[in-house]
């Protein structure tokens, strides 16, 4: 039984079934879908969200070290990774430590500090009246900074200022007014954090991961041994060891480093495939905080108003636990229901970030900016740009930490999709929200995982239709939007259920684009949907496949259909000005068959064109390439665009085509979403539905 908090007049909180969950279980891992294409089985770079326990890697990962001898090389090797540590960090660490990733943006950007200087801003993104009950209150309010390109990347300059500033304010408080006894005091105190803890500790943290990650560079001559397995890109058998070392390593080096991992999984462009499917693999090993932090998490949030006097019930156990944060089930007084427009059944979810865990990220990101910019030296690994990646993966980070802006983009998707009925995000509620806090809607829906256990409904029914408003709604994101979900894995989809009159095959009013009939000019009827998903909560229907079967085909011919809902939105992403000049050359290049074209945009629009290897063979490699795809197409056969992604990936990483991260971020969505919506209508064509919405509009179906 769960834990929980009750207060007078509660409910008691049913248990929810496997699969028919809240809307924010914490799943910062994708739900492994094997495969994500059945024309491209290989690519299994999805992200795992088991949370089974891991063998233990003591002994294959140190058996090496076992042995007076290699006792002696191992601890002679750490004391001197250590000092040269401590001797760089003594002479650089203003530089190397403490430099934050945004001040590295700032001076990327060539901007000084009059330009930074806080101004009065307007947030780019416009909060309808219809969300004015959602507003933040001034203490929690983040805007974006309108002298940035992205919606995104002016929530992140903001945040991060603001973080700045407020240290300041206290520190000067601290350290300026008061007791002069005092004064002297904290002066004293904030010299010896910055100037001796702080750095004795990153020495420690960095000693602890030196132990952790020595192991693998030992191994790394075990790689050039064993048979070549062709069906895993012809690595060797000793290379994929040494891979699965790596991500137990990770697993081992904490959040940051699991992180880390997922990050490098997606960048294809860079790594090795089997090493990114590897790395896919990874899960976190994160422990849930104590109900006693989050609870004092949200009061200072709630700044004053008491806890019960917003909650009514509280789910004390959290159902989802992860790398950075945890979430909770809770349900709203009546007061604050009343005010959001919440029904008595109805409960939201509540994330809270892990105590102190924004510290220790920013302590192994100094250790990963060291390191990044060692390696830089080495003339052959130039190319990788290891310092500007670190940087983008830091960002990255400080995103998912400041959880109010997963809430403006919740807004942001909102106001885009604005009266189409088929396509959901849950609400934020921004009153009770802040930088560690974010409440929002749960959604109460079926796990696109069930779905896709069904093979049986497969590109027909309610299956074909979730595939088609799952496909436009990404395209408008691609096409229309520019701003988009990039962790689009299906433990982040769930699918509603409602009756509407649909329009006939061939009326565009059907587009996602369009109010629907039926769903009350926009609005979905909750009722008929928790009636629907109660009996499909029925264990004789949910753990029967003949009987879950059966129900599902009978919601079909009782002329219900899906609404697809999408969270965790935490991470989006956007093309700046010249990216997006540069995505449009490309898939115009490509819709246009033109390959060798395609290829030379590639090269001349990288990030570091001077660095790639045989352009010209690069060229002709694309296409090649392009030609297979423009026989296929007019021969009318099936076609992956996953597959032609994929092997372009391929390409780009032999020939050392820098491309920016964006790019490959739209890429492995891409990749991702074809896999889902291949395996709902194996008859989808995504290329073709791409081509036709770039130049013909919306529906594409």
């Amino acid at each position: 039984m769960m834990r929980r908090i009750r207060f007078p007049s509660a409910d008691i909180l049913k248990p929810i079934k496997p699969n028919i969950i809240s809307h924010s279980v914490l799943k910062p891992h994708a739900v492994k879908i094997s495969p994500l294409s059945i024309t491209n089985p290989n690519f299994k770079r999805s992200f795992n969200s088991s949370s089974s326990s891991l063998a233990s890697p003591e002994s294959a990962q140190y058996s090496s070290w076992k042995g007076k001898h290699h006792k002696r090389y191992m601890y002679g090797a750490l004391t001197l990774s250590a000092g040269i540590a401590c001797i760089s960090i003594f002479f650089h660490g203003d530089k190397i430590l403490n430099e934050s990733p945004l001040a590295k943006y700032k001076s990327n950007h060539g901007l000084d500090e009059d330009e930074l200087r806080l101004k009065s801003l307007q947030p780019k993104i416009k909060i309808t009246n219809e969300q004015s009950a959602t507003t933040l209150s001034h203490k929690n309010t983040l805007e974006a900074d309108p002298n940035e390109e992205t919606f995104e990347m002016g929530l992140y300059v903001s945040s991060q200022r603001q973080l700045e500033e407020e240290e300041k304010s206290i520190r000067k408080k601290k350290t300026e007014s008061g007791n002069k006894f005092l004064q002297i005091y904290y002066r004293i105190s904030y010299f010896l954090i910055d100037k001796v803890f702080e750095p004795i500790i990153t020495v420690g943290r960095f000693i602890e991961l030196t132990v952790i990650f020595l192991p693998i560079l030992l191994l790394c001559p075990i790689s050039y041994f064993g048979k070549k397995n062709h069906e895993k890109s012809g690595e060797r058998s000793g290379t994929l060891i040494w891979f699965k070392y790596i991500r137990i390593s990770a697993e081992l080096a904490g959040a940051s480093f699991i992180k880390l991992g997922q990050w490098a999984a997606s960048r294809t462009d860079i790594f090795p495939e089997e090493l990114c499917n590897e790395l896919g693999e990874l899960h976190s090993n994160a422990k849930p905080h104590s109900f006693k932090a989050t609870k004092k998490m949200i009061e200072l949030t709630l700044d004053g108003v008491p806890f019960d006097q917003v909650f009514e019930e509280f789910d004390t156990k959290p159902v989802g636990c992860g790398a950075i944060a945890q979430v909770h089930l809770a349900k709203l007084t009546k007061q604050y229901r009343d005010e959001n427009n919440l029904r008595e059944e109805d409960y939201v979810a509540v994330k809270v970030v892990h105590p102190k865990v924004e510290i220790k990220i920013n302590r192994d990101l100094k250790i990963m900016n060291f390191f990044a910019n060692l390696i830089d030296y080495i003339p052959t690994m130039e190319w990788l740009s290891l310092p500007q990646e670190v940087l983008n993966f830091s960002i990255l980070m400080k995103l998912q930490l400041d959880l109010r802006i997963e809430g403006y983009n919740l807004l942001k998707f909102q106001e885009k999709f604005k009266g189409r009925s088929n396509v959901k995000f849950p609400k934020p509620f921004k009153t009770f929200s802040g930088r560690k806090v974010l409440i929002e809607e749960r959604i109460n829906g079926l796990s696109m995982s069930k779905l896709l256990e069904m093979k049986q409904t497969f590109g027909k029914g309610i299956s074909k239709e979730t595939s088609d408003i799952l496909i436009d709604g990404f395209l408008k994101m691609l096409i229309l939007d520019n701003f988009i979900h990039s962790d689009l894995h299906a433990g982040n989809i769930f699918i509603r259920f409602g009756k509407n009159t649909r329009p006939k095959n061939g009326n565009n009013e059907r587009s996602l684009f369009t109010k629907i009939d039926g769903f009350g000019n926009g609005e979905f009827n909750d009722e008929d949907n928790d009636k629907i998903l109660e009996q499909l909560k029925d264990p004789k229907v949910y753990n029967d496949s003949n009987e879950f079967l059966k129900f599902f085909n009978k919601l079909s011919e009782d002329g219900y259909h899906p609404q697809v809902c999408l969270i965790d939105v935490g991470l989006i992403t956007e093309l700046d000005n010249d990216n997006r000049v540069n995505f449009i050359g490309l898939f115009n290049a490509l819709s246009e068959f033109d390959g060798y074209k395609a290829g030379e945009l590639m090269v001349e629009r990288s990030k570091t064109p001077e660095s790639a290897i045989n352009k010209e063979l690069f060229a002709l490699k694309v296409e090649k390439l392009v030609d297979r795809v423009k026989e296929r197409t007019f021969t009318l056969g099936s076609f992956s665009i996953g597959d032609l992604l994929d092997q372009m990936l391929g390409m780009v990483r032999q020939h050392h085509v820098r491309m920016e991260g964006d790019f490959v971020s739209v890429i492995v969505a891409i990749l991702l979403l074809e896999g889902i919506g291949r395996q709902l209508d194996p008859d989808l064509d995504l290329f073709a539905r791409f081509v036709y919405g770039w130049n013909f509009g919306f529906p594409t179906f």
